[in-house]
Protein backbone atom coordinates (compact mmCIF):
# COMPACT_ATOMS: atom_id res chain seq x y z
CA UNK A 1 0.00 0.00 0.00
CA UNK A 2 1.49 2.82 -0.84
CA UNK A 3 -0.41 5.46 -2.79
CA UNK A 4 -4.01 4.46 -2.82
CA UNK A 5 -6.35 6.22 -5.49
CA UNK A 6 -3.85 8.47 -7.06
CA UNK A 7 -3.93 8.83 -10.84
CA UNK A 8 -0.31 8.01 -12.50
CA UNK A 9 0.14 11.61 -13.20
CA UNK A 10 -0.25 12.43 -9.52
CA UNK A 11 1.81 9.95 -8.72
CA UNK A 12 4.88 10.99 -10.35
CA UNK A 13 4.29 14.92 -9.58
CA UNK A 14 4.50 13.74 -5.98
CA UNK A 15 7.50 11.64 -6.34
CA UNK A 16 8.88 14.71 -8.15
CA UNK A 17 8.19 16.84 -4.62
CA UNK A 18 9.97 14.26 -2.23
CA UNK A 19 13.18 13.25 -4.37
CA UNK A 20 15.28 15.93 -3.12
CA UNK A 21 17.65 14.14 -0.80
CA UNK A 22 20.13 12.11 0.09
CA UNK A 23 19.63 7.83 -0.49
CA UNK A 24 21.04 7.92 3.16
CA UNK A 25 18.47 9.91 4.99
CA UNK A 26 15.44 8.14 3.85
CA UNK A 27 17.19 4.63 4.31
CA UNK A 28 15.47 2.02 6.52
CA UNK A 29 12.01 2.44 9.00
CA UNK A 30 10.59 2.60 11.69
CA UNK A 31 11.09 -0.62 12.82
CA UNK A 32 14.86 -0.81 11.81
CA UNK A 33 15.20 2.66 14.39
CA UNK A 34 13.58 1.05 17.25
CA UNK A 35 15.88 -2.34 16.79
CA UNK A 36 18.97 0.01 16.20
CA UNK A 37 17.98 2.10 19.49
CA UNK A 38 17.43 -1.27 21.64
CA UNK A 39 20.53 -2.49 20.35
CA UNK A 40 22.78 0.52 21.00
CA UNK A 41 20.91 1.69 24.46
CA UNK A 42 19.52 -1.48 25.79
CA UNK A 43 18.99 -1.20 29.58
CA UNK A 44 19.00 2.75 29.33
CA UNK A 45 15.54 3.95 30.11
CA UNK A 46 12.96 4.84 27.23
CA UNK A 47 9.84 6.01 28.61
CA UNK A 48 8.32 6.44 31.74
CA UNK A 49 4.45 6.93 32.42
CA UNK A 50 2.93 7.13 35.65
CA UNK A 51 4.91 4.34 38.07
CA UNK A 52 5.90 2.23 35.06
CA UNK A 53 9.23 2.74 33.26
CA UNK A 54 10.39 1.28 29.84
CA UNK A 55 14.11 0.24 29.13
CA UNK A 56 14.97 0.17 25.28
CA UNK A 57 15.38 -3.59 25.19
CA UNK A 58 11.86 -3.92 26.68
CA UNK A 59 9.98 -1.64 24.34
CA UNK A 60 11.60 -3.08 21.27
CA UNK A 61 10.35 -6.33 22.72
CA UNK A 62 7.11 -5.69 23.51
CA UNK A 63 6.78 -3.99 19.65
CA UNK A 64 7.44 -7.12 18.58
CA UNK A 65 4.65 -9.08 20.72
CA UNK A 66 2.06 -6.98 20.00
CA UNK A 67 2.68 -7.18 16.15
CA UNK A 68 3.00 -10.50 16.09
CA UNK A 69 -0.36 -10.46 18.22
CA UNK A 70 -2.41 -8.19 15.83
CA UNK A 71 -1.16 -10.18 12.44
CA UNK A 72 -2.84 -13.56 14.48
CA UNK A 73 -5.96 -11.53 14.60
CA UNK A 74 -5.63 -12.04 10.56
CA UNK A 75 -4.67 -8.08 10.14
CA UNK A 76 -2.90 -8.20 6.73
CA UNK A 77 -0.07 -5.60 5.35
CA UNK A 78 -1.71 -2.42 4.74
CA UNK A 79 -5.00 -2.47 7.01
CA UNK A 80 -5.23 0.33 9.16
CA UNK A 81 -5.65 0.16 13.32
CA UNK A 82 -6.85 3.22 14.88
CA UNK A 83 -6.00 4.00 18.56
CA UNK A 84 -8.46 6.59 20.18
CA UNK A 85 -7.11 7.65 23.43
CA UNK A 86 -4.90 9.81 25.75
CA UNK A 87 -1.20 9.60 25.66
CA UNK A 88 0.23 6.38 27.35
CA UNK A 89 2.92 4.08 26.86
CA UNK A 90 0.68 1.80 25.48
CA UNK A 91 -0.12 4.41 22.91
CA UNK A 92 3.35 4.37 21.68
CA UNK A 93 3.65 0.39 21.88
CA UNK A 94 0.57 0.51 19.66
CA UNK A 95 2.27 2.51 17.47
CA UNK A 96 5.37 1.16 17.07
CA UNK A 97 3.71 -2.07 16.58
CA UNK A 98 2.16 -1.04 13.63
CA UNK A 99 4.88 0.00 12.14
CA UNK A 100 6.80 -3.45 12.60
CA UNK A 101 4.06 -5.43 11.14
CA UNK A 102 3.38 -3.53 8.49
CA UNK A 103 -0.10 -2.30 9.49
CA UNK A 104 -0.94 1.45 8.82
CA UNK A 105 -1.24 3.52 12.47
CA UNK A 106 -4.37 5.95 12.44
CA UNK A 107 -4.31 8.42 15.14
CA UNK A 108 -7.68 9.79 16.46
CA UNK A 109 -8.38 13.30 18.76
CA UNK A 110 -9.96 11.89 21.82
CA UNK A 111 -12.27 14.27 21.73
CA UNK A 112 -13.97 13.61 18.94
CA UNK A 113 -17.83 12.33 19.30
CA UNK A 114 -20.71 11.61 17.05
CA UNK A 115 -20.35 12.29 13.05
CA UNK A 116 -16.63 13.71 13.37
CA UNK A 117 -15.48 10.05 15.14
CA UNK A 118 -17.59 8.30 12.54
CA UNK A 119 -15.87 10.20 9.74
CA UNK A 120 -12.30 9.08 10.58
CA UNK A 121 -13.20 5.40 11.35
CA UNK A 122 -15.04 5.16 8.00
CA UNK A 123 -12.84 7.37 6.44
CA UNK A 124 -9.90 5.42 6.65
CA UNK A 125 -11.71 2.25 6.80
CA UNK A 126 -9.97 0.74 10.08
CA UNK A 127 -10.23 -2.66 10.34
CA UNK A 128 -9.64 -2.64 14.45
CA UNK A 129 -9.91 -0.04 16.95
CA UNK A 130 -7.75 0.55 20.27
CA UNK A 131 -9.51 2.73 22.63
CA UNK A 132 -9.43 3.99 25.66
CA UNK A 133 -11.81 2.35 28.48
CA UNK A 134 -13.94 5.51 28.79
CA UNK A 135 -14.61 6.70 25.19
CA UNK A 136 -15.79 2.74 24.25
CA UNK A 137 -19.60 4.06 24.48
CA UNK A 138 -18.56 6.82 21.93
CA UNK A 139 -17.18 3.86 19.60
CA UNK A 140 -20.63 1.73 20.39
CA UNK A 141 -22.76 4.74 19.40
CA UNK A 142 -20.75 4.26 16.20
CA UNK A 143 -21.54 0.60 15.69
CA UNK A 144 -24.91 0.48 17.03
CA UNK A 145 -25.68 3.41 14.00
CA UNK A 146 -24.37 0.83 11.60
CA UNK A 147 -21.47 3.36 11.09
CA UNK A 148 -17.93 1.87 10.54
CA UNK A 149 -18.99 -1.53 8.51
CA UNK A 150 -14.88 -2.19 7.92
CA UNK A 151 -14.32 -1.72 11.81
CA UNK A 152 -13.96 -5.79 13.10
CA UNK A 153 -12.32 -5.22 16.43
CA UNK A 154 -12.77 -2.65 19.50
CA UNK A 155 -10.29 -3.89 22.04
CA UNK A 156 -9.60 -1.66 24.95
CA UNK A 157 -6.29 0.80 25.49
CA UNK A 158 -5.69 -0.02 28.64
CA UNK A 159 -2.52 -1.27 30.55
CA UNK A 160 -2.31 -4.66 31.43
CA UNK A 161 -2.28 -4.74 35.44
CA UNK A 162 -5.44 -2.34 35.62
CA UNK A 163 -7.95 -4.25 34.64
CA UNK A 164 -10.03 -7.07 36.52
CA UNK A 165 -7.90 -10.41 35.01
CA UNK A 166 -7.51 -12.89 32.29
CA UNK A 167 -10.53 -13.20 30.97
CA UNK A 168 -11.26 -8.93 30.58
CA UNK A 169 -8.19 -9.01 28.67
CA UNK A 170 -8.04 -9.48 24.81
CA UNK A 171 -5.28 -11.71 23.45
CA UNK A 172 -3.28 -9.80 21.95
CA UNK A 173 -2.52 -7.40 25.17
CA UNK A 174 -1.79 -10.92 27.32
CA UNK A 175 1.67 -11.43 25.06
CA UNK A 176 2.44 -7.93 26.26
CA UNK A 177 1.28 -7.99 29.92
CA UNK A 178 3.99 -9.01 31.67
CA UNK A 179 6.36 -6.29 30.22
CA UNK A 180 3.88 -3.47 30.58
CA UNK A 181 3.63 -4.35 34.21
CA UNK A 182 6.95 -4.49 34.62
CA UNK A 183 7.29 -8.55 35.61
CA UNK A 184 9.65 -9.17 32.28
CA UNK A 185 13.21 -9.66 33.47
CA UNK A 186 15.86 -7.14 31.94
CA UNK A 187 18.03 -10.24 30.05
CA UNK A 188 15.03 -12.54 29.94
CA UNK A 189 12.10 -10.15 28.21
CA UNK A 190 10.79 -11.96 25.44
CA UNK A 191 10.14 -14.75 27.54
CA UNK A 192 7.39 -13.88 29.33
CA UNK A 193 4.32 -15.82 30.10
CA UNK A 194 1.93 -15.71 27.41
CA UNK A 195 4.46 -14.36 24.43
CA UNK A 196 4.45 -16.74 21.17
CA UNK A 197 7.23 -19.13 21.47
CA UNK A 198 7.45 -18.15 17.52
CA UNK A 199 6.71 -14.90 15.75
CA UNK A 200 3.76 -15.84 12.82
CA UNK A 201 4.14 -12.03 12.12
CA UNK A 202 5.81 -10.96 8.61
CA UNK A 203 9.16 -9.26 8.39
CA UNK A 204 9.22 -6.13 9.00
CA UNK A 205 8.86 -3.89 6.20
CA UNK A 206 11.44 -3.25 3.28
CA UNK A 207 10.11 -0.54 1.84
CA UNK A 208 10.57 3.00 2.95
CA UNK A 209 7.68 4.12 0.88
CA UNK A 210 5.25 2.19 2.09
CA UNK A 211 3.00 3.94 4.67
CA UNK A 212 3.18 3.68 8.11
CA UNK A 213 -0.32 6.21 9.72
CA UNK A 214 -3.08 8.20 8.61
CA UNK A 215 -2.37 11.47 9.50
CA UNK A 216 -5.32 13.42 9.49
CA UNK A 217 -5.27 17.41 9.21
CA UNK A 218 -7.31 18.81 11.61
CA UNK A 219 -9.75 20.17 9.32
CA UNK A 220 -9.89 24.12 9.81
CA UNK A 221 -11.12 24.66 6.89
CA UNK A 222 -12.47 21.54 5.77
CA UNK A 223 -13.57 18.02 6.23
CA UNK A 224 -10.44 16.26 7.71
CA UNK A 225 -7.95 14.72 5.03
CA UNK A 226 -5.75 12.05 5.38
CA UNK A 227 -2.17 12.15 5.01
CA UNK A 228 -0.57 9.72 4.12
CA UNK A 229 2.96 9.11 5.87
CA UNK A 230 5.63 6.62 4.71
CA UNK A 231 8.87 5.50 6.75
CA UNK A 232 11.03 7.57 4.56
CA UNK A 233 8.80 10.87 5.12
CA UNK A 234 9.10 10.90 8.85
CA UNK A 235 12.72 9.01 9.15
CA UNK A 236 13.25 12.32 7.10
CA UNK A 237 11.28 14.49 9.25
CA UNK A 238 13.03 13.57 12.31
CA UNK A 239 16.66 14.25 11.11
CA UNK A 240 15.61 17.63 10.85
CA UNK A 241 14.01 18.15 13.68
CA UNK A 242 17.03 16.48 15.48
CA UNK A 243 19.01 19.17 14.01
CA UNK A 244 16.91 22.33 14.13
CA UNK A 245 15.88 22.25 17.27
CA UNK A 246 19.25 20.70 19.04
CA UNK A 247 18.05 17.36 20.62
CA UNK A 248 20.31 15.64 22.49
CA UNK A 249 19.89 12.38 24.27
CA UNK A 250 20.14 14.45 27.74
CA UNK A 251 17.12 16.31 27.19
CA UNK A 252 15.01 14.72 29.38
CA UNK A 253 11.97 15.80 27.71
CA UNK A 254 8.40 16.18 28.78
CA UNK A 255 6.02 14.84 26.21
CA UNK A 256 2.52 16.31 27.47
CA UNK A 257 0.46 17.23 24.02
CA UNK A 258 -1.45 14.57 22.61
CA UNK A 259 0.16 11.60 20.69
CA UNK A 260 -2.22 11.87 18.15
CA UNK A 261 -1.04 14.93 16.97
CA UNK A 262 1.99 15.08 14.96
CA UNK A 263 4.35 17.69 16.80
CA UNK A 264 4.51 15.12 19.85
CA UNK A 265 5.21 11.94 18.49
CA UNK A 266 6.99 13.15 15.56
CA UNK A 267 8.96 16.08 16.55
CA UNK A 268 9.50 15.27 19.81
CA UNK A 269 9.39 11.35 20.99
CA UNK A 270 10.02 9.64 17.85
CA UNK A 271 13.24 12.08 17.19
CA UNK A 272 14.17 11.61 20.97
CA UNK A 273 14.02 7.55 21.31
CA UNK A 274 16.22 7.40 18.12
CA UNK A 275 18.57 9.53 20.13
CA UNK A 276 18.54 7.56 23.24
CA UNK A 277 16.73 9.99 25.54
CA UNK A 278 14.24 9.29 28.36
CA UNK A 279 11.09 10.81 27.68
CA UNK A 280 8.27 11.11 30.67
CA UNK A 281 4.91 10.55 29.23
CA UNK A 282 2.03 12.26 30.99
CA UNK A 283 -1.82 11.83 29.90
CA UNK A 284 -2.91 15.31 29.43
CA UNK A 285 -1.49 18.97 29.08
CA UNK A 286 -2.38 20.17 32.10
CA UNK A 287 -0.66 23.30 33.90
CA UNK A 288 -0.18 22.26 37.67
CA UNK A 289 0.91 18.47 36.55
CA UNK A 290 3.38 20.22 33.87
CA UNK A 291 4.77 22.02 36.37
CA UNK A 292 5.02 19.36 38.89
CA UNK A 293 6.69 16.89 36.31
CA UNK A 294 9.70 19.47 35.49
CA UNK A 295 10.57 19.49 39.16
CA UNK A 296 10.46 16.02 40.01
CA UNK A 297 11.82 14.21 36.78
CA UNK A 298 14.33 17.61 36.44
CA UNK A 299 12.94 18.37 32.86
CA UNK A 300 15.32 19.69 30.41
CA UNK A 301 13.13 20.06 27.18
CA UNK A 302 9.13 21.04 27.03
CA UNK A 303 7.38 21.35 24.21
CA UNK A 304 3.44 22.39 24.66
CA UNK A 305 1.02 24.46 21.69
CA UNK A 306 0.14 28.35 22.17
CA UNK A 307 -3.09 27.39 24.20
CA UNK A 308 -0.87 26.16 26.90
CA UNK A 309 1.63 28.60 27.19
CA UNK A 310 -1.33 31.45 27.31
CA UNK A 311 -2.57 30.79 30.61
CA UNK A 312 0.83 30.00 31.89
CA UNK A 313 2.07 33.23 30.77
CA UNK A 314 -0.99 35.00 32.46
CA UNK A 315 -0.19 32.98 35.83
CA UNK A 316 1.09 35.54 38.43
CA UNK A 317 2.55 32.41 41.07
CA UNK A 318 4.20 29.78 39.44
CA UNK A 319 3.37 27.95 43.16
CA UNK A 320 6.54 26.01 44.94
CA UNK A 321 8.06 24.42 41.73
CA UNK A 322 11.45 24.42 40.97
CA UNK A 323 11.73 25.25 36.88
CA UNK A 324 15.89 25.58 37.10
CA UNK A 325 16.27 22.31 35.25
CA UNK A 326 14.34 23.53 32.07
CA UNK A 327 16.48 25.31 29.25
CA UNK A 328 14.96 24.32 25.94
CA UNK A 329 11.21 25.46 25.45
CA UNK A 330 9.30 24.81 22.18
CA UNK A 331 6.27 25.81 20.93
CA UNK A 332 4.01 25.45 17.84
CA UNK A 333 1.00 23.89 16.03
CA UNK A 334 -0.83 27.77 16.67
CA UNK A 335 0.36 30.99 15.89
CA UNK A 336 2.09 32.37 19.40
CA UNK A 337 0.77 36.04 19.90
CA UNK A 338 3.63 38.16 19.85
CA UNK A 339 3.12 39.90 23.56
CA UNK A 340 2.60 36.73 25.14
CA UNK A 341 5.93 35.67 24.19
CA UNK A 342 7.27 38.55 25.37
CA UNK A 343 5.87 37.68 28.86
CA UNK A 344 7.31 34.18 28.45
CA UNK A 345 10.52 35.52 27.47
CA UNK A 346 10.68 37.91 30.43
CA UNK A 347 9.61 35.37 33.09
CA UNK A 348 12.04 32.74 31.75
CA UNK A 349 14.92 35.09 30.74
CA UNK A 350 17.56 31.83 30.89
CA UNK A 351 15.04 29.51 28.66
CA UNK A 352 15.97 29.33 24.97
CA UNK A 353 12.36 29.70 23.03
CA UNK A 354 11.82 27.25 19.17
CA UNK A 355 9.23 28.45 17.32
CA UNK A 356 8.34 25.34 15.17
CA UNK A 357 6.44 25.80 12.37
CA UNK A 358 4.72 23.00 9.85
CA UNK A 359 1.99 21.15 8.44
CA UNK A 360 0.42 17.51 9.13
CA UNK A 361 1.39 16.95 5.33
CA UNK A 362 5.03 17.46 6.30
CA UNK A 363 5.18 15.11 9.27
CA UNK A 364 5.12 18.27 10.48
CA UNK A 365 8.01 20.15 10.80
CA UNK A 366 9.31 22.93 8.03
CA UNK A 367 10.54 26.10 9.76
CA UNK A 368 12.61 26.19 13.26
CA UNK A 369 13.17 29.85 14.74
CA UNK A 370 16.01 29.42 17.10
CA UNK A 371 16.46 30.98 20.44
CA UNK A 372 19.15 33.55 19.14
CA UNK A 373 16.91 34.65 16.61
CA UNK A 374 13.61 35.49 19.11
CA UNK A 375 15.39 38.81 20.31
CA UNK A 376 15.41 40.35 16.14
CA UNK A 377 12.63 38.80 14.75
CA UNK A 378 9.73 37.42 17.58
CA UNK A 379 7.41 37.33 14.97
CA UNK A 380 9.14 35.21 12.30
CA UNK A 381 8.59 30.78 12.60
CA UNK A 382 12.12 31.09 11.32
CA UNK A 383 13.98 29.45 8.18
CA UNK A 384 13.57 25.84 6.63
CA UNK A 385 15.09 22.86 8.15
CA UNK A 386 17.32 20.85 6.72
CA UNK A 387 15.15 18.46 4.65
CA UNK A 388 12.71 21.06 3.49
CA UNK A 389 12.96 23.36 0.58
CA UNK A 390 10.45 26.40 0.15
CA UNK A 391 9.33 29.19 -2.14
CA UNK A 392 6.82 31.63 -1.91
CA UNK A 393 4.53 32.63 -5.03
CA UNK A 394 1.38 34.47 -5.96
CA UNK A 395 -1.76 33.18 -6.90
CA UNK A 396 -0.55 32.70 -10.13
CA UNK A 397 2.41 30.55 -8.82
CA UNK A 398 4.82 33.13 -9.53
CA UNK A 399 7.36 33.99 -7.17
CA UNK A 400 7.59 37.11 -5.37
CA UNK A 401 9.36 39.78 -4.47
CA UNK A 402 11.07 39.90 -1.19
CA UNK A 403 9.10 41.36 1.69
CA UNK A 404 6.07 40.69 -0.55
CA UNK A 405 3.19 38.49 0.76
CA UNK A 406 2.44 34.74 -0.99
CA UNK A 407 1.82 31.25 -0.84
CA UNK A 408 4.50 29.41 0.91
CA UNK A 409 5.40 25.67 -0.90
CA UNK A 410 7.45 22.80 -0.17
CA UNK A 411 9.63 20.31 -1.55
CA UNK A 412 10.66 17.32 0.64
CA UNK A 413 11.24 13.64 1.01
CA UNK A 414 9.48 14.68 4.58
CA UNK A 415 5.92 15.77 2.43
CA UNK A 416 3.35 12.88 2.33
CA UNK A 417 2.37 10.35 -0.24
CA UNK A 418 -0.81 12.18 -0.81
CA UNK A 419 -4.07 12.31 1.01
CA UNK A 420 -5.96 8.80 1.22
CA UNK A 421 -8.98 8.21 -0.71
CA UNK A 422 -8.99 11.87 -2.25
CA UNK A 423 -7.13 11.56 -6.08
CA UNK A 424 -8.77 14.95 -6.31
CA UNK A 425 -7.34 17.03 -3.77
CA UNK A 426 -3.86 15.44 -3.90
CA UNK A 427 -3.73 16.53 -7.47
CA UNK A 428 -4.89 19.93 -6.33
CA UNK A 429 -2.16 20.10 -3.29
CA UNK A 430 0.62 19.04 -5.77
CA UNK A 431 -0.11 20.94 -8.70
CA UNK A 432 2.85 22.49 -10.11
CA UNK A 433 5.61 20.31 -8.60
CA UNK A 434 5.33 22.02 -5.08
CA UNK A 435 2.72 21.16 -2.12
CA UNK A 436 0.78 24.13 -1.91
CA UNK A 437 0.08 25.09 1.71
CA UNK A 438 -2.41 27.34 1.71
CA UNK A 439 -0.25 29.38 4.27
CA UNK A 440 0.42 33.38 3.39
CA UNK A 441 3.91 34.09 4.53
CA UNK A 442 6.42 36.93 3.81
CA UNK A 443 10.39 36.24 3.28
CA UNK A 444 12.87 38.50 3.98
CA UNK A 445 16.54 38.81 2.53
CA UNK A 446 18.12 36.58 4.60
CA UNK A 447 15.43 33.30 4.47
CA UNK A 448 13.29 34.33 7.25
CA UNK A 449 9.58 33.43 6.97
CA UNK A 450 6.94 35.52 8.82
CA UNK A 451 3.48 34.15 8.78
CA UNK A 452 0.54 36.99 7.72
CA UNK A 453 -1.75 34.45 8.19
CA UNK A 454 -3.81 31.11 6.59
CA UNK A 455 -5.04 32.26 2.85
CA UNK A 456 -8.50 31.01 3.54
CA UNK A 457 -8.18 33.74 6.58
CA UNK A 458 -7.52 36.48 4.90
CA UNK A 459 -10.45 38.93 5.34
CA UNK A 460 -11.49 41.32 2.13
CA UNK A 461 -13.11 44.40 3.71
CA UNK A 462 -14.02 46.91 1.09
CA UNK A 463 -11.97 45.49 -1.25
CA UNK A 464 -8.60 45.86 1.11
CA UNK A 465 -7.34 42.41 2.18
CA UNK A 466 -6.36 42.34 6.25
CA UNK A 467 -4.50 39.73 7.92
CA UNK A 468 -6.34 38.50 10.86
CA UNK A 469 -2.92 38.26 12.39
CA UNK A 470 -2.15 42.08 12.55
CA UNK A 471 -4.85 43.09 14.52
CA UNK A 472 -5.01 40.37 17.15
CA UNK A 473 -1.90 41.02 18.09
CA UNK A 474 -2.34 44.98 18.97
CA UNK A 475 -5.64 43.50 20.98
CA UNK A 476 -3.05 40.88 22.91
CA UNK A 477 -1.11 44.50 24.06
CA UNK A 478 -4.22 45.35 26.00
CA UNK A 479 -3.35 43.67 29.24
CA UNK A 480 -6.74 42.30 30.28
CA UNK A 481 -7.18 40.50 27.30
CA UNK A 482 -6.51 36.55 27.58
CA UNK A 483 -7.07 35.80 23.88
CA UNK A 484 -8.59 36.97 20.75
CA UNK A 485 -9.45 36.21 17.58
CA UNK A 486 -10.41 37.92 14.73
CA UNK A 487 -12.36 37.18 11.52
CA UNK A 488 -14.78 38.44 9.05
CA UNK A 489 -18.39 38.44 8.74
CA UNK A 490 -21.03 39.03 5.77
CA UNK A 491 -21.60 42.71 5.45
CA UNK A 492 -23.57 44.41 3.11
CA UNK A 493 -21.37 47.23 3.09
CA UNK A 494 -17.52 46.20 3.51
CA UNK A 495 -18.10 42.39 1.97
CA UNK A 496 -16.56 41.36 4.98
CA UNK A 497 -16.63 42.80 8.57
CA UNK A 498 -13.80 42.29 11.11
CA UNK A 499 -14.87 41.15 14.03
CA UNK A 500 -12.99 40.61 17.15
CA UNK A 501 -13.62 37.96 19.60
CA UNK A 502 -12.40 38.23 23.07
CA UNK A 503 -11.81 36.62 25.93
CA UNK A 504 -10.57 38.54 29.15
CA UNK A 505 -8.80 37.85 31.99
CA UNK A 506 -10.71 36.98 35.20
CA UNK A 507 -12.45 40.36 36.92
CA UNK A 508 -11.16 42.67 34.17
CA UNK A 509 -13.94 44.95 32.48
CA UNK A 510 -13.65 46.75 28.50
CA UNK A 511 -15.82 47.55 26.26
CA UNK A 512 -15.83 47.45 22.75
CA UNK A 513 -15.32 51.35 22.66
CA UNK A 514 -11.66 51.04 24.59
CA UNK A 515 -10.87 48.19 21.76
CA UNK A 516 -11.38 49.66 18.91
CA UNK A 517 -9.77 52.87 20.28
CA UNK A 518 -6.43 51.03 20.86
CA UNK A 519 -6.41 49.69 17.65
CA UNK A 520 -7.20 52.83 15.91
CA UNK A 521 -4.02 54.51 17.67
CA UNK A 522 -2.02 51.73 16.15
CA UNK A 523 -3.29 50.12 12.81
CA UNK A 524 -4.85 51.88 9.91
CA UNK A 525 -8.68 52.81 10.14
CA UNK A 526 -9.61 50.16 7.47
CA UNK A 527 -8.42 47.52 10.03
CA UNK A 528 -10.30 48.65 13.06
CA UNK A 529 -12.90 46.03 14.28
CA UNK A 530 -16.07 47.10 13.26
CA UNK A 531 -17.57 45.05 15.85
CA UNK A 532 -15.92 43.18 19.17
CA UNK A 533 -17.85 40.29 20.78
CA UNK A 534 -16.77 39.55 24.40
CA UNK A 535 -17.31 35.55 24.94
CA UNK A 536 -16.08 33.09 27.65
CA UNK A 537 -13.86 30.97 25.40
CA UNK A 538 -12.73 30.45 21.62
CA UNK A 539 -13.48 27.20 19.45
CA UNK A 540 -10.39 25.21 19.64
CA UNK A 541 -9.60 21.46 18.30
CA UNK A 542 -7.30 19.65 20.65
CA UNK A 543 -4.41 20.18 18.62
CA UNK A 544 -4.86 23.88 20.16
CA UNK A 545 -5.32 25.28 16.69
CA UNK A 546 -8.36 28.15 16.64
CA UNK A 547 -11.34 26.93 14.66
CA UNK A 548 -12.40 30.54 13.22
CA UNK A 549 -15.08 28.53 10.72
CA UNK A 550 -16.98 27.54 14.30
CA UNK A 551 -17.13 31.73 14.62
CA UNK A 552 -17.87 32.15 11.34
CA UNK A 553 -20.67 29.81 11.14
CA UNK A 554 -22.23 30.79 15.01
CA UNK A 555 -22.05 34.68 14.45
CA UNK A 556 -22.30 35.08 10.33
Amino acid sequence: MTMTDMTEATRATVHEVTQHVPAAASAGTLSTLLHRSADTYGRAVALRFEERSWSYRQLDAAVTLLADQLHRLGLQRGDRVAAFGANSDLYVVLFLACARGGFIHVPVNFALKGDELTYLLEDSQARVVFVEPELLPLVSEVRAAGAAADLEQVIPLEPAETLTGPDSLPDLLIAVSGILAGEAAEDDVGETAGAPQSSSAPEQPADPEEIVQLLYTSGTTSAPKGAMMSHRALLAEYVSAIIALDLTEDDRPLIAMPLYHSAAMHVFLMPYLSLGATARIIRKPVIDEVLRQIDAERIGSLFLAPTVWVPLANRDDLGPFDLSSLVKAQYGASIMPTPVLDRLRTMFPKLGFYNCFGQSELGPLTCVLRPEDHEARPASCGRPVHHVEVRVVDFDGNPVATGEPGEIQYRSPQVCSGYWRKPEATAEAFAGGWFRSGDQVVRDSRGYIEVVDRIKDVINTGGVLVAPRAVEDCIYEIDGVAEVAVVGLPDDRWIEAITAFVVLKDGVQLTAEEVQAHVKRRLADFKVPKAVEFVAELPRNQSGKLLKRELRREFG
